[in-house]
């Protein structure tokens, strides 16, 4: 088969993993530049918003490797599912352990981003599936 082929019947993956990298790419600058205004905004912790925005540039470049690929490999992208499903859920018992108290914008922030990376990791399920 076909690389072309191949590469055909992985377009929902590939533009899903695209999005992925550009919209995490955006947030991870957006967290790390201007944590301090945003724990302000959230009553979150300044290193908390800083360090999850650089430590979200390497996990960009890797979704950025692998939505680059002629064909995704399917080991990298399960382990993009993994990691997008731990953070999602990561995110919101962070609100329960008590070693936040953000305020309700801060936890409607915390919420909404999880629910975002969650329906990744659900998109890019299904992306895999059909290719």
């Amino acid at each position: 088969m076909s690389t072309t082929t191949l590469t055909s019947r992985t377009p929902l993956l590939i533009r899903v993993l695209w999005t992925d990298a550009l919209l995490t790419g955006g947030f991870a600058l957006g967290l790390a530049v201007a944590a301090a205004p945003l724990a302000d905004l959230l009553a979150l912790p300044e290193p908390l918003i800083r360090w999850a925005g650089i430590g979200l540039l390497p996990f960009t470049a890797f979704v950025a490797y692998l939505a680059g690929r002629p064909v995704p490999p399917r080991a990298g992208v399960w382990t993009l599912i993994a990691v997008n499903a731990l953070w999602a859920v990561d995110s919101v018992l962070l609100l329960f352990t008590g070693w936040v108290d953000p305020n309700p914008l801060g936890v409607a922030f915390v919420l909404a981003q999880a629910l975002l990376v969650g329906a990744f990791a659900e998109f890019q399920y299904v992306g895999l599936r059909r290719a």
